[in-house]
């Protein structure tokens, strides 16, 4: 559904609202890269996880999920082989052979199964995973995954699944890590982010709605580059959208270019309300943000410490359709109150970087590093105006 959120004076946002999104807590020994506080969360992002699939008969799930359960124990750090990557303009623009797609992907994808208990009920949420390495490392959805150590993932061919240690989790981005205990996979190839164009012919495959048998494919084109969502965790930012269809069940699965090369991660679709029609409206993280948090989740998996920026100030959208988010209070003692920016200030650039709105600030100020001097470019009460500014380390 599309929500409204209720703000200062008579405006209403029109803001998209969780679609099946469950929420994301700390599991112990999962690396897990969190949400901080201070960010005005008024809404939650869309999200594509398949809901609670409840069973009259509770043994068929159960049976399942211990076979993959006795198998041998999953690696749990990550992988050290690097990611495949297209070369600049390898791709031309030329109408999509969708069965090639299909075909060229087919065994670079896999099903995965968490498993959810709700009192002495049982049953599993799904999703879909991308190979990243032939050693068995895979990338989906923060949302998949949820909270668990452990997944059941199935490979292209095969009807077993087998056990997937959760090894790293980014809630704030959406992404985790997952790793098996196999070799010879065909890992997926990651098209260049510069050969990535609006109207673009692609395809999105996932297990959509958690169907029997193999991923559904559908088709679509980009429709549009650089989106950038507010979610309960933060802000999702450079997302592509796309009108291919995307479902329940397709999170974290791939949308690619005529070349079966994985130019996002499907994540996120909006739907109606009585109030707004939002007809075939995906977003995928576009492969531009998805390989660098992919090397941070692998360092953090590794042990080492991913830090975000961290301004200090509650935001909002604009409301008189200018881009740019309206401060609406500033920490005292923050980096934003060392720096001088009140209360109602514009944010419009960062580092001469144009500003879409509240979320593309949130997850560029989250994404540069503590002790990173940026300047802001302010409209305060009508005039222009610019302060630097020294970021400091968000904490839990």
């Amino acid at each position: 559904m599309i929500a409204t959120d209720p703000t200062s004076g008579d405006h209403q946002a029109t803001r998209l609202a969780a679609e099946h999104l469950l929420p994301a807590s700390v599991s112990r020994g999962v690396p897990r890269l969190q949400p901080k506080p201070g960010r005005n969360r008024r809404l939650m992002a869309v999200g594509g996880l398949l809901a609670l699939a409840w069973f009259a008969a509770l043994a068929g799930a159960l049976v399942g999920w211990n076979l993959a359960e006795r198998r041998a124990a999953p690696p749990r750090q990550p992988s050290t082989l690097g990611l495949a990557t297209a070369p600049p303009r390898s791709v031309p623009f030329r109408t999509i052979d969708v069965s090639a797609v299909a075909d060229e992907i087919g065994t670079s994808v896999v099903a995965i199964q968490r498993l959810v208990t709700d009192g002495d009920q049982v049953g599993q949420a799904a999703g879909t995973g991308i190979i990243l390495t032939s050693d068995g490392e895979i990338v989906t959805n923060a949302h998949v995954v949820v909270d668990a150590e452990t997944v059941n993932v199935r490979l292209a061919g095969e009807s077993e699944p087998r056990r997937g240690a959760v090894i790293a989790v980014d809630v704030a981005n959406d992404l985790a890590l997952i790793r098996i205990d196999v070799t010879g996979l065909d890992a997926a190839v990651f098209a260049d982010p510069d050969d990535i164009r609006v109207g673009d012919e692609v395809v999105a495959v996932g297990f959509a709605l958690d169907l029997d048998g193999d991923p559904s494919v559908t088709r679509g084109v980009v429709s549009a580059l650089g989106r950038t969502l507010t979610t309960r965790d933060g802000a999702l930012n450079g997302l592509i959208q796309t009108d291919a269809a995307i479902s329940s069940g397709n999170s974290g699965g791939p949308l690619l270019n005529a070349a079966g090369q994985v130019v996002g991660i499907n994540t996120a679709v909006a739907y109606s309300d009585v109030n707004t029609a939002a007809n075939s409206v995906g977003f995928a993280i576009s492969v531009r943000e998805l390989i660098p948090e992919i090397m941070a989740l692998r360092r953090a998996a590794g042990g080492e410490p991913i830090d975000e920026g961290y301004l200090g100030v509650g935001l909002e959208r604009r409301f008189d359709g200018g881009r740019g988010a309206v401060v609406t209070d500033v920490e005292a003692g923050s980096p934003a109150d060392a720096a001088g920016i009140r209360t109602n200030d514009v944010v419009l650039a960062v580092d001469g970087v144009a500003m879409v709105g509240d979320a593309d600030l949130i997850g560029t100020i989250r994404d540069l590093d503590p002790g990173s001097k940026v300047s802001i470019d302010l409209l305060r009460d009508g005039e222009p105006l610019t302060v630097t500014v020294t970021l400091g380390e968000r904490t839990e």
